[in-house]
């Protein structure tokens, strides 16, 4: 098995992509019976070393992403251990009627890989973007949610994904020099939170790699005397709601800070959570706000969306009283 360790630094540098493909080579070796299937995206996906050295073991539909998930989901019923991959929107949008049927509704268990999610592929615009997918996907049955925070989380999250009993939607933001959020000996598990700074005054729920940008805000505030918690909601279904409501009791302010929109992602997971309780904290989404903009950079889309550091201490400051 690979040192972690000396790999966590490796990971960071190349990102989430990449990291996919040097963690396949891995877990070939522990699950013999595991195919990999993809939408013509060996090299986006890291892949292009696991399609060489294993070709009978990689199938490409190419450009046919509907087609993807059909036949992944007949490899899952002949017994194989299946991971698909193709960009994020393509994964699930386009195959939204093959995953609600073949996966949710027949129950064939397939890990799928959604590519470069949220906003990192800005420059292309909102065919590229994915902000729809996590929304689209809580309501159908049968499918689990996990967005890691950062390469080193994604190595747990792939682990764990191939024995969890259902589907499970694997969802990756950020591009290349992605930061290391959890430390080594970090302790993960699908549908339990992670409080990854304590703090009295603030809570912020997060997912995905943007939790560092909430980590910088959290270290500004405390500065101004803001003692803010950051939780990652690394699960969005099924969502710890022990956690949410435990985390957010006796806060002056709850923060939910997501790459998705705010309508059908982590913020709406949280106020479902919350609204069926007696807690009096005010609850503050920040995320895309239901709207598409024209495209941009990741730093640009993140600053108008209010998703930098400086705009998410500027939403806290402005909701705290």
């Amino acid at each position: 098995m690979m040192d972690l360790k000396k790999n966590i630094k490796l990971w960071s540098n190349l990102g989430m992509r990449a990291t996919f493909g040097l963690i396949a080579m891995e877990l070939e070796k522990k699950y013999p019976n595991l195919i990999i299937t993809t939408a013509d995206v060996s090299t986006s996906a890291g892949l292009d070393r696991f399609k060489s050295k294993h070709p009978d073991k990689y199938i490409d539909v190419g450009i046919a992403e509907q087609n993807l998930l059909g036949v992944s989901a007949g490899l899952s019923s002949e017994g194989f251990k299946v991971i698909s991959t193709t960009f994020s929107p393509f994964q699930t949008l386009r195959c939204c009627e093959q995953i609600k049927v073949n996966l949710g509704y027949m129950k064939h268990k397939i890990c799928m890989v959604g590519l470069a999610s949220g906003l990192v592929l800005g420059n292309l615009g909102f065919t590229h973007c994915s902000i729809e997918d996590i929304g689209v996907l809580r309501s159908i049955p049968n499918i689990a949610i996990v967005v890691p925070s950062d390469p080193y989380e994604l190595y747990k999250v792939l682990n764990q994904s191939i024995e969890y009993k259902d589907s499970v939607y694997i969802r990756l933001t950020a591009g290349p020099n992605t930061k290391i959020i959890n430390k080594d000996e970090y302790e993960f598990e699908i549908g339990k939170a992670k409080e990854i700074l304590p703090g009295n005054d603030v809570v912020i729920f997060s997912c995905g790699n943007i939790i560092s940008n909430c980590l910088e805000a959290a270290s500004v505030l405390k500065e101004k005397n803001i003692d803010c918690s950051v939780v990652n909601i690394h699960t969005i279904k099924p969502i710890d709601a022990e956690a949410i409501l435990e985390k957010s009791k006796d806060k002056k302010l709850v923060i939910t800070v997501e790459e998705h929109n705010i309508i059908g992602g982590l913020g709406s997971a949280v106020a479902e959570v919350l609204s069926e309780e007696t807690l009096k904290c005010k609850l503050k989404r920040i995320g895309i706000n239901d709207y598409y903009s024209s495209g941009g950079s990741y730093e640009y889309l993140k600053n108008i969306y209010g998703l930098s550091t400086e705009k998410i201490i500027q939403t806290i400051l402005s909701n705290i009283n």
